[in-house]
């Protein structure tokens, strides 16, 4: 299936006081899903998964993306790697550079290079990685600021690494809780233009569930985002954190019903999709999405 083009990747489309932003994504379809090992307490090997459901689902998930005008590109899958549907793990990607991933576990470290040779090879400037780091899993662009999570799969030397790559500031954040055990299941960027905020105030915005964080993780978190959504448990136990933002339209999961109208109190308009097979895996819809920012076409 081809990508629908857009005609500028960064026209916004305003509504209600919320504005939507364009996005490149990269997604790979889930052809070779299964669940043979564990590497996350989301994945039993001994409960059944069906692929024909991951992929319908998984083609609802893209499908609303290129119905909300983002443009979707494609890596194929490759059989043996079952969680390459994960995409957003493959690496951290600003300004045409691509930060490569370094898998903390043997049976994902194969799809690094696969996602390295895609980035290559669609203009992007390839930065090797030297430490452990899980991409966009554990790396989260929020306004100007990248926020690092550590404590299960990226090391804290990646949070140094991945500084001197982008020359960004970096703040790092300690997970604790083993079922969320990369950042973008406890953080969701509702505002995620780069570069929004020039000539006045951040004004990006997160929501994220507390508990999932150490004590100074979550005071770095107040006094940061002040206007944060604090997203309950019950809503962070179905994933409903591991979402994707335009700046407008939030996808979630439908059963975070508690996020769901925390978002619309806000201005959000949200978008709901079932991936409850691909959770099956430990992932959901930001886990199926890798953000592009920069390269060629």
């Amino acid at each position: 299936m081809s990508p629908r083009p857009l005609p500028t990747e960064s026209a916004p489309e305003a509504t209600a006081g919320r504005t939507a932003h364009r996005r490149r994504y990269l997604m790979c379809r889930p052809e070779h899903f299964t669940v043979s090992y564990t590497i996350n307490p989301w994945m039993q090997p001994a409960l059944p998964t069906d692929t024909a459901t991951a992929l319908r689902q998984w083609q609802t998930l893209y499908d609303t993306y290129v119905s909300l005008g983002h443009e979707v590109e494609l890596i194929d899958p490759v059989p043996g790697l079952p969680d390459m549907v994960y995409t957003a793990n493959g690496g951290f990607l600003i300004d045409g550079v691509a930060y490569g991933a370094k898998f903390r576990f043997a049976e994902r470290a194969p799809e690094a290079a696969h996602f390295t040779e895609w980035f290559a090879a669609n203009g992007f400037e390839v930065a090797e990685a030297r430490e452990v780091n899980e991409g966009e899993g554990d790396f989260l662009l929020v306004g100007e600021t990248i926020l690092a999570g550590t404590g299960f799969r990226s090391t804290g030397d990646s949070h140094r690494e991945v500084g001197e790559v982008f020359a960004r500031e970096v703040v790092s954040l300690t997970l604790t809780d083993p079922r969320f055990y990369h950042l973008d299941t406890a953080i969701a960027v509702l505002d995620p233009v780069e570069g929004a905020h020039r000539g006045g105030p951040d004004r990006a915005n997160i929501a994220y569930l507390p508990h999932a964080f150490d004590a100074v993780s979550r005071a770095i978190l107040a006094e940061r985002y002040p206007d944060a959504i604090h997203v309950a448990e019950a809503d962070g136990d179905v994933f409903g954190l591991n979402s994707a933002s335009d700046g407008r339209h939030v996808l979630i999961s439908p059963r975070a019903t508690g996020f769901e109208a925390q978002l619309r109190e806000r201005g959000y308009e949200p978008v709901l999709v079932d991936l409850s097979e691909l959770l099956l895996g430990g992932g959901g819809i930001k886990c199926c999405t890798l953000e592009l920012r920069g390269g060629t076409r």
